[in-house]
């Protein structure tokens, strides 16, 4: 059960109270998706209150970003960040799935008018980029839910009256080509202060292609109008990964021609061009002692390689990823080394000046995801940061979160040995979860996570360096910041206020200062110089 709302414009008390209202009347519902505008000219004193966690949003809520200039500064990171406790900004652009298999594509700004485009803007690269991600996933017949800001232009083409707007003059072209090649089961927008529900299209050609599933555009208003447009939308989706493929298909009475039949007889006939400064979807080493940072794509052959490995291959990520090292949204400064399978980096915001990241060059969702060869290369590198903290007169603690992330990140925290020991450590965590309701289990001696969950299922899991593991199944909502709010309490490093990544992020030039400094007194331990 989701809804879905059109330009909240600020008006956050709003919107929060009509869900409140309707959770009271019709029981809970699972999230809110904002289209449009979220914020308005004069949203900093209702948003301050939620932004410090003195009101909390009544369900997860994801938003897209801004459409103009005024409210960029509302959106600190361009892949997507959470805001406030409960509201998620998705990103630039990508693909959000969640752990029923649902599958939500969306699309930050408005059509650019001018090149460069402005950052409140998305451009004819952005839109194929996002159609590629999908397009060349195996089996790909479309998306569950697809949210812009504008409209598609021509959407009112073989439909009911659209009222005042007029569908060809309003609304983006570069939207329109979007939909019709991701066949979205629902197509929500706004802008245009006005509500329609166009009646269901068909995404095949009658007697000339397989029936495929229909798409419903819903435009919403903006909320709290005093015309009393619609401004709310609730809804009941089943993931289409779950439905009867008879089920899916199924033609309702009132369906239309679909409206972008133009657009899609065109599409054969022109390609999209490869832009000069993309570069090939291979994976790069970066040679870090180099005064200029040369790459060498990954085949294997200076490595000794005879013989090719059956090696389980990375996934491609739905959308812009920003821990691919291959991907241009990866802060290369913060990486201080590089192997042959993983690469360990600077965490942006760190709990200290050495908490790192592990993490795969190829992209993997999870520990659980990973093949033989990154796991072995895991492993080294978890012994090497041991030997290495441990002659720091500090014990690690690592923790992954493989929830609401798209790419493994393996949190490395050192704590002081004189600080605690590994069994204060643990009992903080079974403790800070049992106040939250958490389940933590011990996982056995001498068993690992993927024993214990499946690909693709949702779980927080801690390690020490002693080789203890705490492992929590989720099922429903998690606190994201949860290792690091036990990590930074007071009975462990007694910084709390270091439990938000964001209020600890530093400039780039002390960031890149960090990063060498660690990278020179790693180096005695670190075994990809070596190899």
């Amino acid at each position: 059960r989701r809804l879905a709302c059109g330009d909240v414009e600020g008006r956050l008390e709003v919107i929060f109270g009509r869900v409140r209202a309707i959770q009271a009347k019709s029981g809970r519902f699972d999230m809110l998706l904002c289209v449009g505008n979220f914020f308005g000219s004069a949203s900093e004193a209702e948003w301050a209150e939620y932004r410090t966690g003195a009101k909390k949003a009544p369900i997860p809520t994801y938003v897209l970003g801004a459409n103009n200039q005024d409210t960029l500064s509302y959106f600190p990171d361009v892949s997507g960040c959470e805001l406030a406790e409960n509201i998620t900004y998705l990103g630039r652009r990508g693909v959000y799935s969640g752990c029923s298999g649902l599958q939500i594509a969306y699309l930050s700004g408005t059509e650019a008018q001018e090149q460069p485009a402005p950052a409140h803007s998305f451009s004819a690269k952005d839109v194929a980029e996002l159609k590629m991600a999908l397009l060349s996933t195996p089996n790909f017949k479309g998306v569950d839910i697809l949210l812009t800001s504008p409209w598609p232009r021509d959407v009112g083409t073989f439909a009911n009256s659209v009222g005042e707007i007029d569908t060809k003059k309003c609304g983006s072209k570069l939207v329109s080509d979007l939909a019709a090649s991701l066949k979205p089961r629902y197509h929500f927008a706004a802008l245009e202060k006005a509500y329609y529900e166009r009646l269901p299209y068909r995404n095949h050609m009658v007697l000339q292609e397989t029936p495929q599933h229909v798409t419903r555009f819903i435009a919403l208003a903006d909320v709290g109008n005093t015309s009393k447009k619609k401004y709310l939308y609730a809804f009941s989706i089943v993931p289409m990964s779950s439905m009867d493929p008879a089920e899916l298909v199924k033609q309702p009475q009132d369906v239309t021609e679909n409206p972008y039949l133009k657009l899609r007889k065109e599409a054969p006939k022109s390609k999209a061009p490869l832009c000069a400064e993309e570069e090939p979807a291979c994976q790069f080493f970066f040679d870090l002692n180099k005064h200029q940072v040369k790459k060498r794509p990954s085949d294997g052959k200076d490595r000794g390689d005879s013989q090719p490995k059956q090696a389980k291959k990375p996934s491609q990520p739905t959308g812009p990823c920003w821990f691919c090292l291959a991907s241009p949204e990866v802060e290369k400064h913060l990486v201080v080394s590089i192997g042959t399978h993983c690469y360990l980096a600077l965490a942006k915001g760190g709990l200290s000046p050495d908490h790192v990241l592990i993490l795969p060059i190829g992209h993997y969702q999870s520990v659980v995801d990973l093949s033989s060869e990154v796991l072995e290369e895991v492993t080294k590198y978890k012994a090497a940061l041991k030997e290495f903290f441990r002659s720091k007169g500090k014990r690690y603690v690592l923790f992954e979160r493989n929830y609401r992330s798209q790419h493994l990140q393996l949190q490395v925290i050192p704590v002081p040995l004189d600080l605690c020991t590994s069994e204060d450590i643990k009992e903080a965590f079974i403790a800070q979860a049992r106040e939250q309701q958490i389940e933590l289990l011990e996982i056995p001696e001498h068993s690992d996570v993927a024993q214990v969950a499946q690909p693709g299922t949702p779980y927080f899991y801690v390690e020490l360096d002693t080789g203890e593991k705490l492992f929590h199944r989720i099922r429903g909502r998690f606190p994201l910041q949860f290792g690091r709010e036990v990590l930074a309490s007071e009975v462990l490093l007694a910084q709390p206020q270091r439990a938000d990544w964001r209020q600890c992020a530093a400039q780039r030039p002390e960031e890149a200062a960090q990063a060498r400094a660690f990278r020179r007194e790693f180096e005695p331990f670190d075994f990809s110089l070596r190899d």
